[in-house]
């Protein structure tokens, strides 16, 4: 019996030994990326976009809620043809 317990008690041993090994290089292996990036984040820096702030009357329109004639005509149509291709394919059947 004492033999099963030295066994249990090693292997919990060598369990735990595993688990802090794992975790130390986890640690230092985190913390050297984040060295090297930071290092390169100042060497290669990201390129900033261009922002523009554009002032047009459909965007206000469409904010608004409001559609414009054109879209709606558009629309109009489209869904009219639609309906005289399919009364067609409708009526040929």
């Amino acid at each position: 019996m004492n033999s099963m317990e030295q066994q249990f008690l090693e292997a919990g041993t060598l369990m735990v030994a595993g688990m802090v090994v794992v975790f130390a290089f986890l640690s230092l292996l985190i913390l050297f990326i984040t060295i090297v990036l930071a290092k390169l984040a100042v060497k290669f820096p990201d390129p900033i976009a261009p922002t523009t702030n554009r002032s047009n009357k459909k965007n206000k329109k469409a904010a608004s809620g409001e559609i414009s004639p054109a879209i709606v005509a558009a629309i109009s149509g489209a869904v009219s043809r639609y309906r005289q291709q399919h009364s067609e394919t409708n009526s040929k059947k």
